[in-house]
């Protein structure tokens, strides 16, 4: 798949998540995002990596950390237990309801991207897409058993570790004679697929 295509598609997302925020609609948004789950039933985490607005802008935060040389700091133990993503949502669904059934207009969306940017500001990006956001510990339920996915051919994989240093959810898995894609923390952002020099990954059933 092409990145130019991938990219436009992208922004034009979030052109629109950023026209429905000055709209006071954000609700549409959530629309999407219920899609977003079901089709990870089938095609795994494809919200996260073609409609996501979050997502969108944490690629511009990354690429401007490597044009300013910022180094990443380690990321805390503490915030890669699995408590703490479960706390994060838990919140997030919290807030929504309250949203829904009081009417108050609470900046939650542009709170979340918000948060989003400044960890990966100063952390990787999989503090966000693994361990933080609130969406993408839904997605991760979700896709456990989605049938198609990114897949690594081990006859043709040389084991060169690119496909990990690359993904940008650290979602891919070294194996004693290959990696492994880990379907429910991968995004499908195609990264890995572009960048493998043995075209030995693909997305597939």
């Amino acid at each position: 798949m092409k990145k130019t295509l991938q990219r436009s598609i992208q922004i034009t997302l979030l052109v629109l998540f950023v026209a429905l925020i000055i709209m006071g609609k954000p609700q549409l948004w959530m629309g999407l995002f219920v899609l977003g789950i079901l089709a990870s039933f089938v095609f795994g985490r494809v919200y996260c990596g073609w409609a996501c607005a979050i997502n969108t802008v944490l690629i511009g935060i990354s690429s401007l950390k490597k044009k300013m040389k910022i180094k990443d700091k380690p990321i805390p133990n503490w915030l890669k237990k699995p408590i703490v993503r479960y706390i994060g949502l838990g919140l997030f669904v919290l807030t929504f309801i309250f949203t829904l059934r009081t009417g108050a207009k609470l900046p939650v969306l542009p709170v979340i991207i918000l948060s989003g940017m400044i960890l990966t500001f100063v952390y990787p990006e999989e503090l966000w897409h693994r361990y933080l956001c609130p969406y993408g510990t839904i997605l991760h339920t979700a896709s456990k058993t989605a049938k198609k996915g990114v897949t690594i051919d081990s006859d043709i994989c040389n084991n060169c570790g690119l496909c990990m240093r690359v993904c940008p959810a650290l979602a891919v898995e070294k194996e004693e004679k290959s990696h492994l894609v880990l379907k429910d923390d991968c995004l499908v952002c195609m990264e890995c697929v572009r960048k493998c020099p043995q075209d030995a990954i693909s997305y597939k059933s």
